[in-house]
């Protein structure tokens, strides 16, 4: 079995706000998403500054993904928190230049460890474009149940995209 990279999930701090522009603002990210929008850098830095990382008072938690010479990777939200239910939706960006390196599998294991141990949430969810096979097997080896197939759920400006929802009990 092929050993995973050494991650840290941290907070976000004032430096990652160059990190964070390129993500929210890179346009292939958003027809996987339900972003449409570029963010300015004011704007994102009034977030990064005014957001308290409790899930019970955002409804949501932004971790910032390092690896092991402290270089930012990419990022992972539980977005969407319902307290009622304590379930979360997962969400996450690997930069392309680390992309196909094991970060996000790495990540998901973590968030998972994180998410059960940590916030005591029941259960994480995901919705995946069904064109990203690298996302979907990661989800699938980690014990996510595929639930159903969101037809049409993500456009891409051009054409829709069936997406497919999975969840896991944590």
């Amino acid at each position: 079995m092929k050993q995973l990279p050494v991650i840290t999930l941290r907070a976000m701090e004032p430096e990652d706000l160059e990190v964070l522009y390129t993500i929210e603002n890179d346009r292939s990210l958003w027809d996987m998403g339900t972003s449409n929008v570029p963010y300015s850098r004011y704007s994102l830095r009034d977030y990064i500054v005014h957001a308290s990382n409790d899930i019970y008072v955002d409804r949501q938690v932004r971790l910032v993904i390092e690896n092991s010479e402290h270089q930012v990777v990419g990022l992972a939200d539980l977005a969407n928190f319902d307290p009622q239910h304590l379930r979360a939706e997962l969400g996450l960006v690997v930069l392309r230049q680390y992309q196909r390196r094991g970060y996000a599998e790495a990540a998901v294991v973590q968030v998972l460890d994180y998410a059960r141990h940590i916030l005591h949430l029941h259960q994480l969810y995901v919705i995946i474009d069904q064109r990203n096979e690298a996302a979907l097997q990661i989800f699938r080896k980690y014990c996510f149940i595929a639930g159903r197939t969101l037809k049409d759920w993500l456009f891409d400006g051009e054409k829709y995209h069936d997406a497919s929802f999975f969840q896991r009990i944590l």
